[in-house]
């Protein structure tokens, strides 16, 4: 029987695809395009540039959290009593577990550009604990060091297990949803703000190199980067490394000023912020040195340090979680989802238990300035990152080189905070943008005006502080 076209029956087409399944790291929740974050990104996390200026991002990575470790050590170990070579060591501690941690988060943590450096928010606590032995008995200065350290580490060792039961239990998680980008940048501000005090006043110390320090990266970044008859080359120089561009330019007038004798005759902490020729720090310290478990001693624990490091360390845990998001808001990455913030928090929780092993003088957090260098330079590559704790390494071992930190003006090391720590702000403007409500351009408001006023009003009242004490001195 033929059968004609009236009975011919449809064929069944074939069965419909499913999606293809996600990548095991990605993110759950919503995603953000690049575009509604950071409009001139040009390298997300996922695209690199090529190898010469990956490693020269990294390097740059680098300097920008040496800065802070080298002024965490220039403040705690000499008030525990530590020699220049106990300091050195501090540095080459806190670059290796800062190195360890890095590679930790951005390979099984939360996967984004973070640096993980040395973390402002346990200077109040080691500043207590130093406090609180200054009066016991000591055969020496270095007793009385390696007893601080020791006491330090007990209490890292001790309030690590708080990030490590919150962040694996998932109640880390869980409280994230409650911090809002108004809850967290208080945060970073108080504890970027509570060295302000410190930091600032050392610009103030060598104003020749301090000022033109600022005013040159200022510009470089701002105004350079953005002329259009510039070359291609140029502007990507200007625009990627203008930071390490500044140093360089700022480093050798001061060597020239060094060389002329312009501070031959000068009161000796003008020296110690300006010269360039101190060899003290290289002399006394040690050619290779690795950081290796207990070298300070058997830690020490004591109940009433333990509570002082176990708020700063639930301080560094809101603080990172904030830095998570805004990165990778600044690298065109997902939000992390909470139960990546638990796993990065637990893991920062091991890292902080490997650090008071090893003797580090405070935990690590997710380093604000390195995440604000993502929207200075626009690139939010995670390789520039990683190739960044090779550096740490190196410098950590070999503490002849790590010391060629400390040779450096106090300006071209501290001024890097304030610099830096602007586009990590505009993570909360971010929020205020694109959620646009009445409450959130209030926010907007706060972030634009109040926030540079408290830091000029700060600077001011520290200029005429320090001034008005120099009066008092000098006229009797």
């Amino acid at each position: 029987m033929v059968e004609t076209a009236n009975n011919q029956q449809p064929q069944p087409g074939p069965p419909p695809m499913r999606p293809p399944a996600p990548p095991l790291g990605a993110a759950k929740g919503p995603i953000w395009a690049p575009a509604e974050q950071l409009l001139q990104l040009q390298f997300c996390i996922h695209s690199n540039p090529n190898w010469p200026e990956t490693c020269l991002l990294g390097f740059q990575h680098y300097v920008v959290m040496l800065g802070t470790t080298v002024l965490i050590a220039n403040t705690l170990v000499p008030l525990m009593g530590g020699t220049d070579g106990d300091r050195a060591r501090v540095v080459q501690t806190l670059l290796f577990m800062s190195a360890l941690n890095t590679l930790a988060q951005t390979l099984i943590g939360t996967r984004l550009p973070t640096v993980m450096g040395a973390s402002f928010a346990f200077v109040l606590p080691v500043l207590a604990i130093i406090d609180d032995l200054h009066d016991e008995d000591f055969t020496s200065e270095h007793q009385r060091f390696l007893h601080t350290i020791r006491t330090i580490q007990g209490s890292l060792i001790v309030s690590s297990f708080v990030n490590i039961i919150l962040g694996y239990s998932k109640i880390w998680g869980n409280l994230a949803r409650f911090l809002s980008p108004v809850i967290i940048v208080p945060f970073v501000c108080v504890v970027g703000l509570g060295l302000f005090m410190r930091g600032f006043p050392v610009l103030a110390n060598c104003v020749e190199i301090g000022l033109p320090m600022l005013i040159l990266a200022v510009f470089v970044q701002q105004q350079l980067n953005h002329i259009h008859h510039l070359g291609h080359v140029a502007r990507i120089i200007f625009g990627r490394f203008g930071l390490l561009l500044c140093i360089g330019i700022v480093w050798a007038f001061a060597a020239i000023l060094t060389a002329a004798g312009a501070y031959n005759h000068v009161r000796a902490q003008t020296k110690l912020s300006c010269r360039t020729d101190r060899t003290f720090p290289i002399s006394a310290a040690p050619w290779i040195k690795i950081p290796y478990p207990f070298q300070w001693g058997a830690p020490i624990f004591r109940a009433s340090h333990v509570f002082g490091m176990i708020g700063a360390a639930l301080v560094t845990s809101a603080e990172s979680t904030g830095t998570f998001y805004a990165a990778a808001r600044l690298s065109g990455a997902t939000p992390p989802p909470a139960h990546v913030l638990s796993r990065s928090i637990g893991l920062q929780g091991i890292g902080m238990l490997v650090e008071g092993i090893f003797g580090a003088v405070v935990g690590t957090t997710a380093s604000v300035e390195n995440v604000g260098l993502l929207g200075v330079t626009l690139i939010g590559s995670r390789r520039a990152v990683q190739i960044s704790t090779a550096f740490m390494l190196f410098f950590s071992i070999f503490g002849l080189f790590s010391t060629m930190s400390f040779i450096a003006p106090l300006p071209v090391s501290y001024y890097l905070s304030p610099i830096t720590y602007r586009p990590w702000l505009c993570h909360l403007k971010f929020d205020c943008v694109f959620q646009g409500s009445l409450v959130h351009s209030l926010h907007l408001f706060l972030y634009r005006y109040l926030l540079p006023c408290t830091v000029f009003c700060l600077a001011l009242l520290l200029l005429l502080g320090s001034h008005t004490y120099s009066l008092q001195t000098v006229i009797p």
